[in-house]
C-alpha cells in the first residue's frame, strides 16, 4: 500500500502565516472577572471550597481542557493557580500543545483554516512541525507534555514568551502535564520530522502518568473545561484502572468532585440517570461520560473565561 510522501510537501516558514491571535489574548489574573449571576457565583464558590478541601486532604486537583482554553487567553490564570498549589496535574489534547508552543515561540497562533485549506497550506508550517516533533523525538521517555516543556525552557531555540506557556511553567514547577493526542488530529503529523513511534510512546507515557495520579483520586477534584472528547475519554479509562487496583487493595475510591464547564446547552438533570437515546442530551458525550463515573458530578454552562477567572478570585 502506497504511503503519502511528506518530503514532497511545500512546507512554508511560520513567519509567512497569518495568525488570528497573539499574546494580547492573555487575561491578567488580577483583573476584574466577568460578572455572573448570584446562582452561578454560588456554584463557583462551592467548587472553590471543594478544591480547597482536596488540597487540605493532600488529594489531587486536576485541570483538563481543550485548545480554546489557550486561545481564549486563560494560560496566565492557570499558571497562577499552579504556582499557588491548586493544581497537581493538567491534561490536554495535541492542539493544546500546539497553541501553547506557538505563543511561546512567536507570540502568535491560530490560523484561518478555511483560507489555508483552500491554498493547500493548512498546518504545513516549518517551525511548528519541526520543533514540536524534535522536542518529542529527543525525549519521548519523558512524555509529550514534559518533553515539550523541557524544550521550551532549556533548548537553544529562543522562546521569548515562555513565561506565558502552560507547558513551560508546568515543567519548571514539576507539575505533570499530560498531552494525550490522537493520531492524525494535529498539524504536526504532516511534517517529515514526525515519528509515530515517538509520539505514540510519549503520549502513552502521559496517559500512564495521568492514571497514576487518578490512583490517589479519593477526595480529589477534577475540573474539565471545554474538552468534549479527550477529557471524558481519557478520564474514564484511567478511573477504571485506578478502581481496579483500589478494589484489589481494599482501598476506598468513591468520594470525589467532577466539574464540567462548557457552553453547550445542558438542561438534563443527570442525577436522575441517563436520558433515552432519542433525547439529544444522551449524545452530549462529556456529560454522559462523567455522569457515569460516580462521585459528585456537576455541569456548569458558562463561558470558560468567566468560569476560570471567577474561580481564581474565589480561590484567592
Amino acid at each position: 500500500m502506497k504511503l503519502f510522501d511528506r518530503n514532497k510537501l511545500n512546507i512554508k516558514p511560520l513567519s509567512a502565516r497569518e495568525s488570528k491571535s497573539d499574546t494580547s489574548i492573555f487575561i491578567n489574573p488580577e483583573s476584574l472577572a466577568a460578572k455572573i449571576t448570584q446562582q452561578e457565583s454560588a456554584k463557583i464558590k462551592a467548587i472553590a471550597e471543594a478544591i480547597k478541601e482536596s488540597k487540605k486532604n493532600n488529594a489531587p486537583v486536576i485541570f483538563s481542557f481543550g485548545a480554546h482554553f489557550i486561545k481564549n487567553g486563560l494560560s496566565l490564570i492557570l499558571i497562577e493557580l499552579m504556582k499557588k498549589g491548586y493544581v497537581q496535574h493538567i491534561l490536554g489534547n495535541g492542539a493544546v500543545s500546539i497553541h501553547d508552543w506557538e505563543l511561546a515561540f512567536q507570540g502568535k497562533t491560530e490560523e484561518d483554516v478555511k483560507k489555508y485549506v483552500k491554498e493547500g497550506q493548512f498546518g504545513i508550517w516549518q517551525e511548528t512541525g519541526f520543533y514540536i516533533n524534535k522536542a518529542i523525538n529527543l525525549h519521548p521517555e519523558l512524555g509529550y507534555g514534559e518533553a515539550l516543556g523541557k524544550f521550551i525552557c532549556e533548548s537553544k531555540i529562543s522562546h521569548p514568551h515562555k513565561h506565558q506557556s502552560v507547558l513551560a511553567q508546568s515543567y519548571q514547577l514539576k507539575i505533570p502535564a499530560s498531552i494525550c493526542t490522537s493520531i492524525g488530529h494535529d498539524i504536526i503529523y504532516t511534517h517529515p520530522e514526525c515519528k509515530g513511534e515517538s509520539i505514540g510512546k510519549a503520549s502513552y507515557i502521559d496517559f500512564l502518568k495521568f492514571a497514576a495520579t487518578i490512583e490517589n483520586f479519593e477526595n480529589a477534584t477534577y475540573i474539565s473545561i471545554g474538552s468534549a472528547i479527550t477529557s471524558p475519554m481519557v478520564f474514564e479509562k484511567a478511573l477504571s484502572m485506578a478502581k481496579n487496583l483500589a478494589i484489589q487493595q481494599h482501598k476506598k475510591l468513591e468520594n470525589y468532585t467532577l466539574v464540567v464547564n462548557d457552553i453547550q446547552p445542558g438542561d438534563w438533570d443527570w442525577k436522575k440517570g441517563e436520558p433515552s437515546k432519542d433525547n439529544p442530551a444522551y449524545y452530549l458525550r462529556f456529560c454522559k461520560t462523567f455522569s457515569r463515573m460516580g462521585g459528585d458530578f456537576q455541569y456548569i454552562r458558562m463561558d470558560n473565561k468567566a468560569f476560570l477567572h471567577n474561580l481564581y478570585h474565589q480561590l484567592k
